[in-house]
């Protein structure tokens, strides 16, 4: 009985869901998109918005996985982890059928609900929920700790409050009127996913050799044909009224089809009365014409496990190369200076940011023995995630370039943090300019003037 399986994978889905949120170590979460924030937590790691080069791993790594999953399993995903699929379930299955007894059966998807005022509490209810899965959505957003926080001062935030009414009435007419319209007609992996299949991929396959055939190049047989078509399938369509988008499996594949697998239980119910294995199997084309295993491991599956793997590992190691002190240097608005002492000066603008969880000390230096440090001269501190602008001069003496026009000059400048057992530090390229000769005896003379 799939049925069971499903739920057991939705149940855990939704305990992922709602408790990874709240899930941290050292005050850092598993997954966090931080607008507010501005930062990145990923596998419990802090990222400023600067550093999301790591994103574009991310993405690959879901796309590459759902595209291995439709090749070797069809819709796997939409029947199986969905969110839609698992709130129609919650709002059809639990709410109208369990629960308010709308619905007389699970097993009949096809008559809709009638009560017009136990239709609306079921609404009310589901309105609930759906409140409870767009904070859920918002926690990764916006972490619990906060969201609670911003939810008790409704007038300060109402940009969080408007987002989270919106969402929530999105669900409620996603869910209660749209429906599995919204799978039918506006999905897009629907008609994607059409291109990832072949032959062995694993679909909900009506198996017409048992059954007979039900339909001849699109249409359904008429009641004659149909009786003397069919040879183990008993046309019971059971698997017509269970099925969620409203299809007849025995047409054959279809787009709307989204791997539920409803239709399988309801025949293996009917045909195990028979003593006979169920006429609706997830199984592959050819695993059905050869009577054969299906065979997973094939060229395209093992492709996309390797480039999947590729991906994974990029985003392990891209993850581990994270910076706790990001650093932007630019000059400023002067080319350079002459200062009293007859050396020349370079100012430059230093945008420090400390990524760390702790507050450190930074100071820089030079790999070049002939430029200095000339300001600041005392380490500069930043608290944890803080930024800090700082004006540096860089002082060169007379390095005797005998030229007609302004040099440049390559340097390397090294931060680090100073702090005791700190191993932060950064390199930056930067370009120290050296004046022409003439603009140096120029200084010089104007100065014996005076």
């Amino acid at each position: 009985m799939y049925a069971k399986k499903r739920y057991l994978v939705f149940a855990l889905i939704t305990c992922i869901a709602m408790f990874l949120p709240f899930l941290q170590i050292n005050a850092t979460h598993f997954f966090l998109l931080s607008f507010d924030k501005k930062e990145l937590h990923l596998f419990f790691v802090r990222f400023d918005m600067q550093e999301l080069y790591l994103m574009p791993f991310l993405f690959i790594f879901l796309f590459l996985f759902i595209f291995f999953m439709t090749t070797l399993g069809g819709r796997v995903w939409c029947g199986w982890s969905c969110p839609q699929t698992m709130f129609r379930v919650i709002y059809r299955d639990l709410i109208q059928t369990k629960i308010l007894n709308i619905r007389k059966s699970i097993k009949n998807k096809q008559t809709p609900a009638q009560d017009g005022f136990k239709k609306a509490f079921g609404v009310g209810i589901w309105a609930v929920v759906s409140f409870i899965a767009a904070s859920n959505f918002m926690w990764y957003f916006v972490p619990p700790e906060d969201f609670f926080n911003y939810l008790s001062n409704p007038a300060e935030h109402k940009t969080l409050i408007g987002i989270l009414f919106f969402i929530t009435l999105w669900l409620i007419f996603d869910i209660v009127f749209l429906a599995e319209k919204f799978c039918v007609y506006i999905c897009p992996y629907a008609r994607v996913q059409s291109v990832m299949f072949d032959n062995d991929t694993m679909q909900v396959i009506y198996d017409d050799s048992r059954g007979g055939l039900v339909y001849k190049n699109g249409h359904k047989f008429e009641k004659t044909e149909l009786k003397n078509s069919l040879k183990e399938c008993i046309n019971c369509e059971a698997c017509v009224k269970i099925c969620p988008t409203h299809i007849d499996i025995r047409k054959g594949m279809q787009l709307d089809c989204i791997n539920c697998l409803e239709c399988a239980d309801a025949c293996s119910v009917v045909m195990g009365r028979l003593n006979k294995p169920s006429l609706i199997s997830w199984t592959s084309e050819n695993s059905i014409l050869t009577k054969e295993k299906v065979k997973y491991a094939r060229f395209r599956t093992i492709a996309y496990f390797i480039v999947l793997c590729v991906a994974g590992v990029a985003l392990f190691l891209m993850s581990g190369k994270k910076e706790n002190m990001l650093l932007n240097i630019n000059r400023s608005t002067e080319l350079y200076e002459i200062n009293q002492n007859g050396n020349v000066e370079n100012n430059y603008i230093f945008l420090f940011q400390n990524t760390d969880k702790n507050a450190h000390s930074y100071f820089f230096d030079t790999n070049d023995t002939n430029i200095k440090i000339s300001s600041p001269t005392e380490p500069v501190d930043i608290k944890a995630g803080a930024k800090k602008r700082v004006v540096v001069t860089l002082e060169s003496k007379n390095l005797g370039l005998s030229t007609q026009k302004d040099t440049p000059i390559k340097i390397t400048i090294n931060a680090y943090a100073v702090d005791e057992n700190a191993t932060i530090r950064a390199k930056r390229e930067a370009i120290f300019v050296y004046p022409k000769k003439r603009n140096i005896e120029n200084f010089k003379k104007g100065r014996k003037k005076a």
